[in-house]
Protein backbone atom coordinates (compact mmCIF):
# COMPACT_ATOMS: atom_id res chain seq x y z
CA UNK A 1 0.00 0.00 0.00
CA UNK A 2 1.45 3.65 -0.84
CA UNK A 3 1.74 5.91 2.26
CA UNK A 4 2.15 9.62 2.21
CA UNK A 5 5.45 10.66 2.61
CA UNK A 6 6.17 13.04 5.62
CA UNK A 7 6.18 16.13 3.11
CA UNK A 8 2.99 15.24 1.51
CA UNK A 9 1.42 15.09 4.69
CA UNK A 10 2.66 18.57 5.77
CA UNK A 11 1.31 19.84 2.82
CA UNK A 12 -2.22 18.42 2.99
CA UNK A 13 -2.46 19.02 6.23
CA UNK A 14 -1.49 22.96 6.28
CA UNK A 15 -3.86 22.92 3.34
CA UNK A 16 -6.87 21.46 5.38
CA UNK A 17 -6.00 24.12 8.18
CA UNK A 18 -5.94 26.85 6.14
CA UNK A 19 -10.01 26.26 5.06
CA UNK A 20 -9.63 24.19 1.80
CA UNK A 21 -12.01 21.76 1.64
CA UNK A 22 -11.00 17.78 0.96
CA UNK A 23 -11.90 17.98 -2.40
CA UNK A 24 -9.96 20.89 -3.05
CA UNK A 25 -7.30 19.67 -1.26
CA UNK A 26 -7.43 16.49 -3.56
CA UNK A 27 -6.49 18.28 -6.21
CA UNK A 28 -3.76 20.48 -5.12
CA UNK A 29 -2.41 17.97 -3.57
CA UNK A 30 -2.73 15.24 -5.91
CA UNK A 31 -4.04 12.52 -4.03
CA UNK A 32 -7.59 10.59 -3.55
CA UNK A 33 -10.10 11.56 -1.67
CA UNK A 34 -10.33 9.03 1.32
CA UNK A 35 -6.30 9.79 1.55
CA UNK A 36 -7.16 13.20 2.82
CA UNK A 37 -9.99 12.36 4.39
CA UNK A 38 -7.92 9.31 6.45
CA UNK A 39 -5.03 12.11 7.12
CA UNK A 40 -7.77 14.22 8.65
CA UNK A 41 -9.09 11.79 11.25
CA UNK A 42 -6.06 10.22 12.19
CA UNK A 43 -4.46 13.74 12.71
CA UNK A 44 -7.86 14.96 14.64
CA UNK A 45 -7.31 12.27 17.10
CA UNK A 46 -3.67 12.72 17.87
CA UNK A 47 -3.96 16.16 18.17
CA UNK A 48 -7.13 16.29 20.26
CA UNK A 49 -5.18 14.17 22.55
CA UNK A 50 -2.42 15.98 22.82
CA UNK A 51 -4.15 19.14 23.53
CA UNK A 52 -6.22 17.47 26.75
CA UNK A 53 -2.62 16.23 27.95
CA UNK A 54 -0.76 19.73 27.36
CA UNK A 55 -3.70 22.28 28.49
CA UNK A 56 -3.37 22.19 32.02
CA UNK A 57 -2.61 24.73 34.81
CA UNK A 58 -3.38 27.00 32.78
CA UNK A 59 -3.21 30.83 34.60
CA UNK A 60 -6.39 32.12 32.61
CA UNK A 61 -8.36 35.34 34.54
CA UNK A 62 -10.67 36.18 32.06
CA UNK A 63 -12.54 34.08 29.86
CA UNK A 64 -15.03 34.73 26.65
CA UNK A 65 -17.48 31.85 26.19
CA UNK A 66 -19.78 31.51 22.81
CA UNK A 67 -21.23 28.72 21.05
CA UNK A 68 -20.86 28.61 17.12
CA UNK A 69 -23.93 26.68 15.23
CA UNK A 70 -23.25 24.56 12.59
CA UNK A 71 -24.72 20.95 10.87
CA UNK A 72 -24.00 17.59 10.04
CA UNK A 73 -25.73 15.28 7.06
CA UNK A 74 -28.09 18.40 6.35
CA UNK A 75 -29.50 21.16 8.04
CA UNK A 76 -32.40 20.34 10.18
CA UNK A 77 -34.76 22.30 7.87
CA UNK A 78 -34.26 19.51 4.93
CA UNK A 79 -33.56 16.68 7.16
CA UNK A 80 -36.33 13.96 7.88
CA UNK A 81 -34.07 12.27 10.57
CA UNK A 82 -33.50 14.41 13.73
CA UNK A 83 -32.43 11.34 16.09
CA UNK A 84 -29.56 11.15 18.64
CA UNK A 85 -27.82 9.29 16.09
CA UNK A 86 -28.47 12.27 13.27
CA UNK A 87 -28.67 15.41 15.57
CA UNK A 88 -28.17 17.68 12.34
CA UNK A 89 -27.40 20.83 14.28
CA UNK A 90 -24.13 20.69 16.28
CA UNK A 91 -23.16 23.44 18.55
CA UNK A 92 -19.55 24.16 19.48
CA UNK A 93 -18.82 25.26 22.95
CA UNK A 94 -15.76 27.68 22.88
CA UNK A 95 -13.67 29.63 25.88
CA UNK A 96 -11.34 31.75 24.82
CA UNK A 97 -8.53 33.58 27.21
CA UNK A 98 -8.87 37.45 26.60
CA UNK A 99 -5.37 38.28 27.05
CA UNK A 100 -3.36 35.40 25.58
CA UNK A 101 -6.02 34.67 23.10
CA UNK A 102 -5.36 30.61 24.12
CA UNK A 103 -8.69 28.46 23.55
CA UNK A 104 -7.84 26.11 26.39
CA UNK A 105 -11.24 24.05 25.99
CA UNK A 106 -14.14 23.20 23.45
CA UNK A 107 -17.07 21.28 23.19
CA UNK A 108 -19.16 19.60 20.11
CA UNK A 109 -22.83 18.75 20.79
CA UNK A 110 -26.19 20.46 21.56
CA UNK A 111 -27.13 24.20 23.09
CA UNK A 112 -27.87 21.72 26.55
CA UNK A 113 -27.88 22.58 29.96
CA UNK A 114 -26.11 19.33 30.01
CA UNK A 115 -23.42 20.65 27.17
CA UNK A 116 -22.67 24.01 29.45
CA UNK A 117 -22.06 21.30 31.86
CA UNK A 118 -19.25 19.48 30.24
CA UNK A 119 -18.12 22.42 28.49
CA UNK A 120 -17.62 24.02 31.54
CA UNK A 121 -16.61 20.80 34.16
CA UNK A 122 -13.34 20.58 31.29
CA UNK A 123 -12.89 24.29 31.29
CA UNK A 124 -12.25 24.09 35.63
CA UNK A 125 -10.08 21.09 35.16
CA UNK A 126 -7.49 23.02 33.02
CA UNK A 127 -7.43 26.01 34.92
CA UNK A 128 -5.36 26.43 38.61
CA UNK A 129 -6.55 29.91 38.79
CA UNK A 130 -9.60 31.62 39.78
CA UNK A 131 -10.65 33.09 37.08
CA UNK A 132 -14.14 35.57 35.74
CA UNK A 133 -16.34 34.47 32.72
CA UNK A 134 -18.20 36.07 30.68
CA UNK A 135 -20.94 34.49 28.79
CA UNK A 136 -23.73 35.40 26.52
CA UNK A 137 -27.31 35.35 26.93
CA UNK A 138 -27.74 31.55 27.31
CA UNK A 139 -29.93 30.33 30.69
CA UNK A 140 -27.82 26.77 30.05
CA UNK A 141 -24.75 28.70 31.31
CA UNK A 142 -26.14 30.06 34.75
CA UNK A 143 -27.18 26.69 36.31
CA UNK A 144 -23.55 24.94 34.70
CA UNK A 145 -21.31 27.80 36.26
CA UNK A 146 -23.27 27.31 39.73
CA UNK A 147 -22.73 23.61 39.65
CA UNK A 148 -19.42 24.06 38.32
CA UNK A 149 -17.89 26.28 40.40
CA UNK A 150 -20.21 27.49 43.14
CA UNK A 151 -19.33 30.97 44.26
CA UNK A 152 -15.46 30.24 43.76
CA UNK A 153 -15.62 31.89 40.09
CA UNK A 154 -16.86 35.63 38.78
CA UNK A 155 -19.45 35.67 36.50
CA UNK A 156 -20.94 38.25 34.25
CA UNK A 157 -23.13 38.18 31.44
CA UNK A 158 -23.78 40.26 28.11
CA UNK A 159 -27.00 39.86 26.86
CA UNK A 160 -27.30 41.07 23.00
CA UNK A 161 -30.58 41.57 21.61
CA UNK A 162 -31.54 41.26 17.88
CA UNK A 163 -34.67 42.19 16.06
CA UNK A 164 -36.63 39.80 13.45
CA UNK A 165 -34.57 38.26 11.00
CA UNK A 166 -34.15 40.02 7.82
CA UNK A 167 -36.12 43.37 9.50
CA UNK A 168 -34.71 46.32 7.64
CA UNK A 169 -33.38 49.30 9.40
CA UNK A 170 -32.82 52.79 8.38
CA UNK A 171 -29.20 52.01 8.32
CA UNK A 172 -29.59 48.99 6.29
CA UNK A 173 -32.98 49.05 4.40
CA UNK A 174 -32.48 45.86 2.86
CA UNK A 175 -30.88 43.10 4.64
CA UNK A 176 -30.26 39.52 3.85
CA UNK A 177 -32.89 37.25 4.95
CA UNK A 178 -31.09 35.54 7.82
CA UNK A 179 -29.60 38.12 9.11
CA UNK A 180 -31.30 39.73 12.11
CA UNK A 181 -30.83 43.41 13.55
CA UNK A 182 -28.74 44.23 16.28
CA UNK A 183 -30.90 46.28 19.10
CA UNK A 184 -28.25 46.67 21.83
CA UNK A 185 -27.07 44.53 24.71
CA UNK A 186 -27.36 44.58 28.45
CA UNK A 187 -24.20 43.52 31.01
CA UNK A 188 -25.19 41.70 34.35
CA UNK A 189 -22.80 40.37 36.79
CA UNK A 190 -24.09 37.24 37.84
CA UNK A 191 -21.41 36.11 40.80
CA UNK A 192 -18.89 38.52 41.79
CA UNK A 193 -18.08 41.85 40.38
CA UNK A 194 -15.76 43.24 37.38
CA UNK A 195 -16.10 46.56 35.76
CA UNK A 196 -18.20 46.46 33.07
CA UNK A 197 -15.81 47.80 30.36
CA UNK A 198 -14.59 44.09 30.57
CA UNK A 199 -17.67 42.49 30.52
CA UNK A 200 -17.22 41.83 26.38
CA UNK A 201 -17.46 39.05 24.51
CA UNK A 202 -15.45 40.50 21.49
CA UNK A 203 -12.76 38.22 21.49
CA UNK A 204 -14.17 35.10 21.25
CA UNK A 205 -16.66 36.45 18.73
CA UNK A 206 -13.75 37.54 16.57
CA UNK A 207 -12.27 33.68 17.44
CA UNK A 208 -15.78 32.74 15.87
CA UNK A 209 -14.92 34.49 12.82
CA UNK A 210 -11.46 33.11 12.08
CA UNK A 211 -12.77 29.68 12.66
CA UNK A 212 -15.69 29.79 10.39
CA UNK A 213 -12.71 31.08 7.82
CA UNK A 214 -10.12 28.85 8.05
CA UNK A 215 -12.00 25.88 8.64
CA UNK A 216 -14.40 24.47 5.37
CA UNK A 217 -16.69 22.65 7.67
CA UNK A 218 -17.47 26.09 9.37
CA UNK A 219 -18.56 28.36 6.37
CA UNK A 220 -21.89 29.49 5.58
CA UNK A 221 -23.75 28.23 2.22
CA UNK A 222 -21.21 26.26 1.26
CA UNK A 223 -21.58 22.30 0.10
CA UNK A 224 -18.41 21.11 2.56
CA UNK A 225 -20.45 20.92 5.31
CA UNK A 226 -19.84 17.48 7.64
CA UNK A 227 -21.10 14.43 6.55
CA UNK A 228 -20.81 12.79 10.37
CA UNK A 229 -19.98 14.52 13.91
CA UNK A 230 -17.14 12.20 14.20
CA UNK A 231 -15.65 13.89 10.96
CA UNK A 232 -16.49 17.18 12.15
CA UNK A 233 -15.00 16.79 15.55
CA UNK A 234 -11.69 15.95 14.15
CA UNK A 235 -11.92 18.77 11.96
CA UNK A 236 -12.44 20.90 15.08
CA UNK A 237 -10.10 19.20 16.76
CA UNK A 238 -6.96 20.17 14.30
CA UNK A 239 -8.26 23.88 13.99
CA UNK A 240 -7.55 24.55 17.57
CA UNK A 241 -4.56 22.95 17.23
CA UNK A 242 -3.25 24.95 14.46
CA UNK A 243 -4.91 28.02 16.04
CA UNK A 244 -3.49 27.51 19.83
CA UNK A 245 0.22 26.54 18.20
CA UNK A 246 0.88 27.34 14.86
CA UNK A 247 -0.63 30.09 13.73
CA UNK A 248 0.81 33.27 15.01
CA UNK A 249 -1.96 36.12 16.33
CA UNK A 250 -1.97 39.43 14.68
CA UNK A 251 -1.53 41.14 17.93
CA UNK A 252 0.38 39.13 20.20
CA UNK A 253 2.80 38.66 17.56
CA UNK A 254 3.37 35.36 18.76
CA UNK A 255 0.99 32.13 19.00
CA UNK A 256 -1.29 31.73 21.53
CA UNK A 257 0.57 28.41 23.17
CA UNK A 258 3.56 30.67 23.80
CA UNK A 259 1.65 33.65 25.30
CA UNK A 260 -0.14 31.52 27.90
CA UNK A 261 3.36 30.12 29.03
CA UNK A 262 2.05 25.86 27.41
CA UNK A 263 5.19 25.79 25.05
CA UNK A 264 8.72 28.37 24.65
CA UNK A 265 8.13 27.59 21.02
CA UNK A 266 6.60 28.63 17.68
CA UNK A 267 5.38 25.19 15.98
CA UNK A 268 5.59 24.56 12.19
CA UNK A 269 2.75 22.03 10.54
CA UNK A 270 6.18 19.61 10.90
CA UNK A 271 5.35 19.71 14.74
CA UNK A 272 2.31 18.34 14.66
CA UNK A 273 2.41 15.92 12.01
CA UNK A 274 5.49 14.92 14.87
CA UNK A 275 2.92 14.49 17.36
CA UNK A 276 0.37 12.49 14.75
CA UNK A 277 3.34 10.22 13.93
CA UNK A 278 4.47 9.71 18.24
CA UNK A 279 0.47 8.86 18.54
CA UNK A 280 0.31 5.99 15.51
CA UNK A 281 3.67 4.26 17.14
CA UNK A 282 2.00 3.81 20.74
CA UNK A 283 -1.82 2.62 18.56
Amino acid sequence: MNRLTREERIRILHLLCEGNGIRAVTRLAGTSKNTVAKLLVDAGQALDMYQDRVLRGLTCQRVQLDEIWSFACAERSNSNDTSPKNPSDVWTWVAIDADTKLVPTWFVGDRSSDSARQFLGDLGTRVSERMHLTSDGPGSYLKAVDHIFGEDIGHAVLDKHYGRPGQPTPESPERYPGLAAYGGAKREEMIGSLDPALIRTSYVERHTTTSRTSTRRLMRLTNAFSKKVESYCYAIGMHFAYYNFVRIHEALRTTPAMAAGVTDRHFEIGDLITVLENWERSN
